[in-house]
């Protein structure tokens, strides 16, 4: 929370009676006015979407009230008064937005776009403050007026519920953050890297060693969330604080993930755990390279992989049958259209083809714990204990039985990653220790990072045999068709019920860097993860 300013809560809880009601399209007429009720019907109530003439009424009062500073008037002519009128004073008390100038521009149906221009003062500072936003009206389900849809963001884009609008002195001085090479990161350069910057500052401003700023910026409802400035007015000194990230790396990291929409990726030092890269392209501002929780698909399968392994169950060169189906518990599991079965294939062959029915074979010979027990305790997964130095996830693999215990080999059932953690699934299984992956150095704040057992080196040699072969000849082929130096992948599609496409996973190792992506009813793991991951190899390696 800043110092010195007053937060009110978007959709807040407190009741106002706004205005009067009508009843059934009748008109009643007091008594106590000396009137009679007459009997007669009022004109019928208009049912539908407002009119042209509605919407410009509606939309036209609503701005006039709100450039005047009455938040209770115009919250009057939105469909939820009450959580209006809680972020509208808000906008002028704990924001300190005065002198507001509203332009609406034309209507297209029922929405109205229109932009703003006002001043933020504080502490004897000001700053301009000018944006475009749009709002819908729409008919009061009881009034049948015209009203307003209220939606947080309609005072700022962006805005969600419980968001608040604070100016004051910031929670944390600003930071200046720099790549390991020392090259400046900014939010203009690295557009993605914006809410993580925001983090890093939540964090270390303080010991990074700055002083704060007086800004304009919304607080977030989520507790977890840093805020995200809009308008300083008055600079504090950013302290520098250096990231572990790779410039270069990064730049191709944001470049490759704006082909795909709802993608994400992350590059990592396999040798160090140090992340070189972390971009996302969406529609938010969520963090899902860090903080996705989906199923990974047959990604999973270099785990499932290392545990058939270490098990005894076979070897990269050992029997993993491919049959057309597999019964377990009731559910009958098939591979992907077109494959054609091979009962005396190998483990090797298997994982290139990526063959589902394969590793699902493997069932009956796991525990409802062996796969959990191999990722918590070889890979570093599901503990809660990673500390990367933002907000992240580490990954579930939980033991179950049932038909989930054989979907939970092959990425689905219940097992939900990250694209950070599949990019340290690969730098485990392609040097055998687990090292957490982690954005600041731990030395800065003495964070004690996690551990694991890792893998023996023959289980190692026989994992970056299985990814070599199928980045060269199996399904990972086309994405990683040029790499040079030591390579391996494994691709992955995770069906996800609702979609119409399954999203696309990929992961692999170039020499001392692995990658892995996600990219939401992507399709295959080839045709938008591959080309992602390939691309950020490219240039970090």
């Amino acid at each position: 929370m800043r110092k010195g300013a007053r937060a009110a809560v978007v959709g807040g809880v407190f009741v106002a009676l706004v205005g009067g009601a009508s009843y059934g399209g009748y008109t009643i007429v007091s008594a106590l006015d000396g009137n009679t009720v007459s009997g007669d019907r009022a004109a019928p109530a208009k049912t539908g979407p407002p009119d042209g003439d509605e919407v410009k009424d509606a939309s036209a009062k609503f701005f006039a009230a709100w450039e005047k500073g009455d938040a209770t008037t115009a919250a009057s002519y939105t469909n939820f008064p009450a959580q209006a009128s809680s972020l509208l004073s808000a906008y002028g008390q704990a924001a300190h937005i005065t002198g507001v100038e509203i332009t609406p521009g034309a209507a297209s149906g029922t929405a109205v776009p229109f932009s703003v221009k006002a001043t933020v003062s504080f502490g004897g500072k000001s700053a301009p403050l000018a944006y475009r936003s749009r709002l819908s009206v729409v008919r009061g389900a009881s009034t049948h007026r015209p009203l307003v849809d209220w939606q947080p963001a309609v005072v700022y884009p962006g805005l969600k519920k419980d968001d608040t609008l604070v100016t004051g002195e910031s929670a944390a001085p600003p930071i200046e953050a720099v790549d390991r090479d020392g090259a400046v990161l900014t939010k203009d350069k690295y557009p993605s890297l914006g809410p993580i910057l925001d983090e890093l500052r939540e964090k270390y401003g303080d010991k990074a060693g700055g002083t704060p700023s007086v800004e304009l910026a919304v607080h977030h409802a989520d507790a977890g969330a840093a805020d995200t400035p809009l308008v300083t007015l008055a600079k504090g000194r950013a302290g520098k604080l250096r990231t572990t990230l790779s410039a270069g790396a990064q730049a191709a990291a944001e470049q490759a993930v704006q082909k795909f929409a709802e993608s994400s990726v992350v590059a990592v030092k396999a040798s160090t755990g140090e992340v070189l890269a972390v971009a996302n392209h969406r529609t938010d501002a969520f963090n899902a390279a860090f903080l996705g929780r989906l199923a990974p698909g047959s990604t999973m399968k270099i785990v499932t992989a290392a545990t058939a392994i270490d098990k005894g169950v076979t070897t990269a060169s050992g029997p993993a049958p491919c049959p057309p189906s597999v019964l377990w518990e009731g559910q009958t599991f098939h591979n992907l259209q077109g494959m054609r079965p091979n009962e005396n294939a190998t483990l090797a062959e298997s994982f290139a083809r990526s063959c589902n029915t394969a590793f699902l074979k493997f069932t009956p010979k796991f525990q409802d714990d062996s796969l959990t027990r191999e990722a918590q305790d070889r890979f570093g997964l599901g503990r809660d204990d990673w500390k990367t130095g933002i907000p992240s996830f580490d990954g579930s693999v939980p033991a179950v039985s049932g038909p989930d215990k054989a979907a939970n080999l092959i990425g689905q059932g219940q097992v939900q990653l990250s694209p950070l953690n599949m990019a340290s699934v690969t730098a485990t299984a392609t040097t055998g220790r687990f090292r957490q992956p982690f954005l600041v150095s731990p030395d800065l704040d003495d964070r004690e990072l996690a551990t694991a057992q890792g893998l023996s080196a023959g289980t190692v040699a026989q994992l970056r045999q299985l990814m070599h072969r199928t980045a060269t000849t199996g399904t990972a082929a086309a994405a990683m068709s040029g790499l040079s130096g030591s390579i391996g992948a494994k691709t992955g599609s995770a069906e996800v019920d609702g979609q119409a496409r399954s999203n696309s996973w990929f992961t692999g190792y170039r020499d001392d860097v692995t990658a892995a992506a996600m990219t939401q009813e992507g399709g295959h793991g080839g045709d938008a993860a591959g080309p992602i991951v390939a691309a950020v190899l490219r240039a970090a390696g």
